[in-house]
């Protein structure tokens, strides 16, 4: 079965903390880059983390020091954990390959308050 589903969200005050952790079914994690993507509201989805199988990463500018992405090979999970959050990164975060290829999952929600 192809899924990928997200958790971990929720709210949280400016400058707080949270990890997010996605649920990756095998045929997708085993051999694909992974990434998350946030959307908000009224904005295209964007992909803001991605991580290699080799474990290598990267960011957009906007999350670098704040995110880290990481991947548990043993337990097909993905994480994005989420420090100094701020207002701006109140969205909906996602989980997919890097190029975005399976069906979505339904997303966790982050609102961040002031």
């Amino acid at each position: 079965q192809v899924q990928l589903v997200e958790s971990g969200g929720g709210l949280v005050q400016a400058g707080g903390s949270l990890t997010l952790s996605c649920e990756v079914s095998e045929i997708i994690y085993s051999f694909n880059a992974m990434g998350w993507y946030r959307q908000v509201r009224g904005n295209e989805r964007e992909l803001i983390a991605t991580i290699t199988t080799k474990h290598e990463t990267s960011y957009q500018d906007s999350e670098k020091g704040r995110f880290t992405i990481s991947r548990d090979d043993t337990k097909k999970m993905v994480y994005l954990e989420m420090t100094d959050l701020k207002v701006e990164d109140t969205a909906v975060y996602y989980c997919n390959t890097r190029g975005g290829f399976y069906d979505w999952g339904q997303g966790t929600r982050v609102t961040v308050s002031s």
